[in-house]
């Protein structure tokens, strides 16, 4: 057993392809961490046995004495009274299913739910780029478009916890359909999705992936670079009413097309000048995350010590 004289706590990301568990302690230095494949197809229950025995592996590492609490980073919109997810697409039979009150009951310890968004932006305020402001927005670009909204060094849920679902932002009136019900929602047109449909639309090939338009743009293939475009202009679009709305120094993008930031960056900058008088006439900054597909973990890790300063 690793001997800990300070608080440590455990943060777990649930994803629909992996599921990462890390304690960490106050510093956000990981002591030690646990990643294994989701087995969906093995149902809800082999998924959740396999968080609760990885919680359990890290508590018997490190030593349960100095631990703060367990907090747990899951895709999909949450009712945060209820810890319950609902509308979760890539977690089949995870839907109005009490994930907060079942883990917590398994383990016998409370147990913090949060949108994996959510998560990730609250990480990126404890440990990356936006450790220097206590507001900031995160869009997260992968597949569709996630987001989280930080307010005084605190997540914004709104009344049921479904706040700062960004990728839903309206960009383009009468754009494309989106699952949520709505057409030319921001992951739509902002998305590795969207990347891939525009490509399909262009003829750049069959199935063509959002990394191959990438390394077809760094190519200079004019279709490749206004695909881009088109997508940068989305981004700033919404990212132009997000600034009018909130006032906020930071504003940060992460995610698996940020790579693609030299590409989709200029027309997105030049479509929040554009649209946001309150980014010409202030500090407004728009970075990229420094994270990475991290940012979730630390995050979830963070929520015991943030609840228990709150006390």
């Amino acid at each position: 057993m690793m001997p800990s004289m300070n608080r440590y706590s455990i943060g777990v990301e649930l994803g629909g392809t992996n599921s990462r568990a890390a304690a960490m302690d106050e510093n956000g230095r990981i002591l030690e961490s646990i990643s294994i494949a989701t087995d969906l197809a093995a149902g809800r229950d082999q998924v959740i046995g396999d968080i609760v025995r990885n919680i359990l592996e890290l508590k018997a590492q490190i030593g349960e004495g100095s631990l703060a609490g367990v907090g747990i980073g899951v895709p999909g919109f949450i009712r945060m009274k209820e810890g319950m997810i609902v509308g979760s697409h890539n977690m089949p039979g995870f839907d109005n299913y009490p994930v907060r009150d079942d883990i917590s009951a398994r383990l016998g310890s409370p147990v913090i739910l949060e949108n994996d968004a959510n998560a990730a932006a609250l990480g990126e305020k404890w440990m990356g780029a936006g450790k220097d402001v206590d507001d900031l927005v995160l869009l997260t670009l992968g597949t569709g478009i996630g987001g989280g909204v930080i307010i005084g060094g605190q997540v914004l849920h709104g009344f049921v916890g479904m706040a700062g679902e960004l990728g839903h932002i309206t960009v383009v009136p009468n754009g494309n359909p989106c699952g949520c019900g709505n057409v030319g929602c921001l992951e739509k047109h902002a998305s590795a999705t969207a990347i891939e449909s525009m490509a399909n639309l262009l003829a750049l090939g069959d199935h063509v992936t959002a990394r191959e338009v990438y390394e077809l743009a760094k190519g200079g293939e004019h279709r490749a670079l206004r695909i881009f475009e088109r997508m940068g202009e989305a981004l700033g679009t919404a990212l132009a009413s997000l600034i009018n709305i909130f006032n906020f120094p930071l504003y940060l993008l992460s995610g698996g097309v940020l790579p693609a930031w030299e590409f989709f960056a200029p027309s997105m900058i030049q479509e929040i000048q554009r649209r946001s008088f309150t980014f010409r006439h202030t500090e407004t900054r728009i970075e990229p995350a420094t994270l990475g597909n991290a940012a979730g973990l630390y995050g979830a890790a963070y929520l015991p010590f943030l609840a228990t300063a709150k006390r």
